[in-house]
């Protein structure tokens, strides 16, 4: 879930911008024992700030970096935020662009632009943070302030969230900010009983769907797929409700996304003719009104199926209204949107690392569903699926981009340098970078399934850091860490515990799209043996 997810989008969109999308296939086939022997890789280029001595400011820091004066420029009133908008879109793409940026200025601290820019975004000047030293003062809240900085430089019209700013876009100091995660929590807390017999229902009549399609096309979408089985799952497990025995019907997938589109259309790329984008996704907003009839569909569905969650928000002194456009935020932009990013993406690397890993988790999840049956004791003694879903976490993080605003005068320190920011300032970090830092983490940029086992392992993962914090800290209603940390990594697992019950293998291709990966199945072998 996000957060309500908190600030962190527990989902928000992982947005790629590589033009020259790439097919590559995986072919499942000689198994042998697993891990796989290590392959050297190599790190991102410069991703480590490098100090210079002639740019040194006066002052030193608690740490004894060197102070730097902040490299970078923003360029010409429009002319530069457009020129970095079309670099960042399309002439080079996110990562290159900002890969080239650090290779220029030898620091990971720098200024730019950050898109939409012009004609959307008023001031789209930030300081980027690209290592995993500088990224986590986007996390501290005595520090940054994140109100209305949940999409970054813009804000999405609250017209498509019924007139309220959502959990995602209060800072932590705001009243509302504290009752609304309480709900959040409530909600979580409520219906942990239906999550796992649910996903379980759900998830095994996309596997079902996808055999029958694979049966009769030769390939089946995983994409399409999984968007029907994540909405179905959080309204029967959160909400208790059918989507299909519902007026909404099958259609609630469909008018997310175009909702989704909506709000983050500024800071996408869809494919479509570079000038046609540039006219009209990212120089002005799509008018709400536009998907405002579709939308109340979607309300009214959540209306009608939370009135234990509305009642319990009455009695603390939220509106009902302003809970319902809360809970379809969470549900429908958070999680949905996060299940839609992470589990393609997580299937997508667990078919690239091969049949070895796949073997392994095939073991190691039968045996423990044969002791436990699917339950969380049974989860718990699966290290190495664990593992892989925080490694999926790790390098492709559904929530790609973090934001907040500086609250007061302070020094940021990278690996190397410090740096003065100043007040107001809006600071920008891009996760990837961070929880691939090659001072971090031994082959940052290769995924390696077993990288969380162990004492090691488990002092690593104070880096990983999708959930707008770390993953050993805990969300409270005074940060703004997702509220549904823990609900995310529970069904990352089951959903590959679920794939190895029923298969002992899988064939997938691979391509970009704008949220994640697009993953085509091309075969499914199935299990010899029932396990439960």
């Amino acid at each position: 879930m996000a957060t309500a997810i908190s600030n962190s989008l527990p989902f928000m969109t992982s947005l790629h911008h590589d033009r020259h999308n790439r097919t590559s296939t995986i072919k499942m086939t000689n198994i042998r024992p697993y891990p796989a022997p290590r392959a050297p890789v190599l790190p991102i280029l410069a991703t480590v700030t490098k100090p210079d001595p002639q740019t040194a400011a006066e002052q030193g820091s608690s740490s004894n970096l060197p102070i730097r004066r902040i490299p970078g420029d923003h360029g010409l009133p429009i002319i530069g935020p457009i020129k970095d908008r079309l670099a960042y879109f399309y002439d080079q793409g996110r990562d290159e662009f900002l890969k080239s940026k650090i290779q220029k200025y030898r620091s990971t601290v720098f200024r730019a632009n950050m898109p939409p820019g012009p004609f959307i975004a008023d001031d789209p000047k930030v300081i980027m943070l690209l290592d995993g030293n500088s990224f986590p003062v986007l996390f501290d809240v005595s520090k940054v302030e994140k109100r209305d900085v949940f999409t970054g430089t813009y804000m999405p019209s609250t017209e498509l969230t019924g007139g309220y700013r959502t959990l995602s876009y209060l800072d932590q100091s705001e009243p509302a900010h504290a009752k609304l995660k309480q709900i959040m929590f409530f909600l979580l807390k409520s219906t942990r009983h239906r999550v796992i017999p649910e996903f379980r229902s759900s998830y095994s009549e996309m596997f079902s769907a996808l055999e029958a399609e694979l049966a009769s096309k030769g390939k089946s979408d995983l994409n399409a797929a999984n968007d029907q089985a994540a909405f179905n799952f959080l309204a029967r497990a959160w909400y208790g409700t059918d989507p299909a025995s519902t007026q909404l019907g099958l259609d609630g997938p469909k008018i997310i996304s175009k909702w989704v589109v909506f709000q983050l259309s500024p800071i996408l790329t869809l494919g479509l003719p570079k000038l046609l984008e540039e006219l009209t996704l990212h120089s002005f907003r799509l008018p709400p009104s536009l998907i405002k009839k579709d939308y109340n569909r979607i309300y009214n569905f959540f209306y009608e199926s939370s009135i234990p969650i509305l009642d319990e928000a009455a009695r603390i002194g939220i509106s009902r209204d302003e809970t319902c456009h809360n809970l379809i935020f969470t549900t429908c932009f958070n999680s949905f949107g996060g299940m839609k990013i992470l589990f393609p993406n997580l299937i997508k690397q667990i078919g690239r690392a091969g049949p070895r890993l796949h073997a392994a988790l095939a073991q190691e999840i039968r045996s423990a569903v044969k002791t436990n049956g699917v339950t969380m004791k049974a989860m718990e003694t699966m290290e190495l699926t664990t593992s892989v879903v925080y490694e999926a976490l790790r390098i492709e993080p559904p929530v790609p981009l973090q934001f907040g605003r500086a609250k007061k005068d302070m020094i940021i320190e990278s690996h190397d340098a410090a740096f003065q920011v100043k007040e107001g300032e809006m600071l920008f970090g891009y996760q990837p970078f961070a929880t691939r830092d090659p001072r971090i983490f031994e082959r940052g940029e290769e995924f390696v399934p077993e990288r969380f086992i162990g004492e090691e392992g488990t002092r690593l993962l104070r880096h990983v850091l999708w959930s707008n914090g770390p993953e050993t800290e805990s969300p409270t209603t005074e940060n703004k860490q997702c509220a549904g940390k823990d609900f995310v990594v529970l069904v990352a697992r089951l959903l590959v515990v679920e794939l190895f019950l029923r298969y002992d293998s899988f064939d997938i291709d691979v391509k970009k799209s704008p949220l994640g990966a697009a993953v085509t199945v091309t075969s499914l072998k199935r299990a010899k043996l029932p396990f439960e």
